[in-house]
């Protein structure tokens, strides 16, 4: 499958530019999730790659053929919009067979590769029903399977799953995760939902106002965060941050964290020679907390809070403790949350290995 490459894009209108100097690559058979807020250009991006806008400058490499310039016909390109954009008078299998309507296939290749993409959907008893008569799940499945038929070597998502319930998201991502192992196709997704990104993808480029703030596997930018916003962003609850002031002294390195809270960083590994006195932020993880009033080996801190409040989801707790004007949220045993209680002094310890700090004016990564 080819690989997919940016060069340099620049896409503007008027005085707003959306995307700046952009470039970014997804090799052979990848699964590539463009994440983040609403309105940080990345379905702009994915709207260039499928040729439906025009770059203002820059290059767009499918393999090795420059699609630039090409028509959206002319660049072997498969899309799956938002919407299911389904076709209410056909049947799934006129649906399906309209993907291909543009080829100069035979018909028996044609009922081929309709076969194939049902049976691959799990769609094969409903070729004959019309989509008022499908679930949102089956027409979502219906409109991936009108893009695979083309059987190119790209395909887009843009957005697939914001329509369906919690269960059907649920389901339909599984779908296209074996749809990718089982084709090998090179998949550019594109999405605001982290749980789809961390899921699904291969790699994930995290995009804000954009610019690609950090691009890795899944696990490195969750367990290693470049900067502040994607610290912030990614991870459910998000990532404590808190602002504290660098103590270095004697080849030891400390952090104090509002009013009452110290930190031992001595251990922390820095990029570049920490400071004294240089503003930071600190980030813990709410499910790297030891245990409510649990010692934590090679702890760095040992946090004393009150508690403020506590949430149970089933198999999942969290409490929320008072630290300085705001809240510290740590990842409780769901059998032991019903033990805390508003106002109870507790204590909390977390790791010195799982500690992030960034630096407070850059808000990049020490």
């Amino acid at each position: 499958m080819p690989r997919v490459a940016f060069e340099k894009i620049v896409k503007s209108y008027g005085k707003v530019t959306v995307l700046k100097n952009l470039d970014l690559e997804v090799g052979d058979g990848e699964f590539l999730v463009l994440l983040g807020p609403s309105g940080c250009g990345k379905t702009t991006l994915l709207n260039l790659l499928a040729g439906l806008i025009d770059v203002s400058s820059g290059r767009i490499m499918i393999g090795d053929r420059d699609v630039t310039e090409l028509d959206p016909k002319d660049r072997g390109l498969a899309m799956v919009f938002q919407s299911y954009a389904l076709y209410p008078t056909k049947t799934v299998r006129g649906n399906l067979k309209f993907g291909l309507s543009a080829s100069k296939l035979d018909n028996a290749e044609v009922e081929r590769r309709i076969a194939w993409a049902a049976k691959l959907l799990q769609i094969e008893p409903l070729l004959d029903r019309k989509p008022a008569q499908l679930s949102g799940g089956q027409r979502q499945r219906v409109a991936i399977g009108r893009a695979l038929v083309k059987q190119v070597g790209v395909f887009l998502f843009d957005e697939p799953l914001s329509n369906l319930d919690a269960k059907l998201r649920t389901e339909t991502r599984l779908e296209i995760k074996k749809l990718h192992d089982d084709t090998k196709s090179t998949i550019v997704y594109v999405t605001h939902d982290q749980i789809e990104a961390m899921t699904m993808a291969t790699k994930v480029a995290v995009m804000n106002a954009g610019v690609i703030q950090q691009f890795g596997t899944p696990d490195e930018i969750y367990d290693m965060p470049s900067n502040l916003f994607v610290a912030a962003f990614i991870g459910a609850p998000a990532m404590n941050l808190r602002p504290a002031t660098l103590n270095v002294a004697n080849g030891q390195v400390g952090a104090t964290l509002g009013s009452e809270v110290q930190l031992n960083l001595t251990g922390y590994p820095f990029v570049t020679p920490p400071a004294d006195g240089e503003q930071v932020v600190i980030g813990f993880r709410p499910e790297h907390f030891g245990q409510p009033n649990q010692l934590v080996p090679d702890a760095a801190t040992q946090f004393e809070l009150p508690v403020q409040y506590t949430e149970k989801t089933g198999g999942d707790a969290t409490a929320y403790f008072k630290i300085d004007g705001g809240l510290l949220a740590a990842r409780v045993d769901p059998a032991r949350i019903g033990q805390l209680k508003q106002g109870d002094l507790i204590k909390i310890g977390f790791p010195m290995g799982k500690v992030h700090v960034f630096d407070a004016k850059s808000q990049y990564r020490l």
